[in-house]
C-alpha cells in the first residue's frame, strides 16, 4: 500500500499526486490540517514537512525524493530520462523550478490569501479530518502569525518573489519557445515539476482542488497577466495529466 500525507493545495504535493497518477500507481491520500500536521508528520518521518509518501517499511520525504523512489520501485512510465545527458539536463530544471518557481510563488499567493481566512479555511481543509472546519476556525489567526514567521512573508518579500518567479518564468518561456520539452524529446519529471509548481497561476481542474473565489484583487490581477505566457502549463496538464 502506498500512503501519501499531503495538503491539498501545496504545489509541491501535487507533484508527487501527479508522479503517482503518471506512473499509474495505486495510492490512498491522507489529507493533514496545516498546523497541528507537524506532530502526526514528525511520528514518522525526520522532518515536518509534506510531501511525504510511505511504501510498505519506506518512508520518502520531498517531491524529488519521490520521484526518485517511484522511478527506482515502479519502472513503468518513467518520468527520469534513462540517458545520462537528458537525465542530468531533466534533474537540473527540476532543482531550478524547486528553488525558484516553488518558495517564491508560495510567499507571493500567502502574502495575499492569509488574510482571507474565508478563502483558506476550506481549501486548508479539503477533504481532511471531519474535524478540520471547526478546528481551523479557531486555530487560523495562530497557524496565520506561524505562517507569516516561518515563511517570512511581508511586503518586501513577497514584492521580491514576484520579482524573483517572473525571471524564473521567463527563462522557462525562454527554452520552451525553441524546445517542446525541458530535457529532451518526452514528458519528463522536469515538465512535471514546472508544471504542478506553476499550477496555481492556471488552477486546472486536474489539481483536484476547488480554487478560491473571488481571488484578492492583486492576486487575480498577476493571474491574468501572465496567463499568456503560461499556455504550455494548461497544455501539459491536458495532455499528460
Amino acid at each position: 500500500m502506498v500512503i501519501l500525507y499531503q495538503f491539498p493545495i501545496s504545489h509541491f504535493c501535487e507533484k508527487a499526486r501527479w508522479a503517482l497518477d503518471y506512473k499509474g500507481i495505486p495510492y490512498k491520500v491522507k489529507n493533514l490540517l496545516p498546523g497541528p500536521h507537524v506532530k502526526q508528520v514528525m511520528s514518522i518521518a525526520k522532518r515536518s514537512e509534506v510531501p511525504v509518501l510511505k511504501h510498505e517499511a519506506n518512508i520518502i520525504q520531498h517531491s524529488d525524493k519521490i520521484i526518485d523512489y517511484l522511478d527506482e520501485k515502479f519502472t513503468d512510465h518513467r518520468l527520469t530520462p534513462v540517458d545520462d545527458e537528458t537525465r542530468v539536463k531533466a534533474l537540473e530544471w527540476e532543482a531550478f523550478v524547486d528553488k525558484e518557481v516553488g518558495p517564491n510563488l508560495r510567499t507571493f499567493f500567502y502574502h495575499s490569501l492569509l488574510d482571507h481566512p474565508k478563502l483558506l479555511i476550506p481549501i486548508f481543509t479539503y477533504k481532511g479530518p471531519w474535524y478540520g472546519k471547526i478546528l481551523m476556525k479557531f486555530f487560523f489567526p495562530a497557524l496565520r502569525l506561524k505562517m507569516i514567521k516561518l515563511m517570512r512573508i511581508n511586503d518586501e518579500t513577497a514584492l521580491q518573489a514576484k520579482l524573483d518567479l517572473k525571471l524564473a518564468i521567463d527563462k522557462l518561456n525562454l527554452h520552451l519557445s525553441e524546445h517542446k520539452f525541458l530535457a529532451g524529446d518526452t514528458f519528463s519529471r522536469a515538465d512535471l515539476a514546472a508544471a504542478s509548481l506553476l499550477a496555481p497561476l492556471v488552477q486546472p481542474d486536474k489539481y483536484g482542488l476547488p480554487w478560491p473565489s473571488p481571488l484578492p484583487a492583486a492576486l487575480q490581477t498577476t493571474i491574468d497577466e501572465w496567463s499568456g505566457e503560461l499556455e504550455w502549463v494548461k497544455q501539459l496538464y491536458i495532455e499528460y495529466r
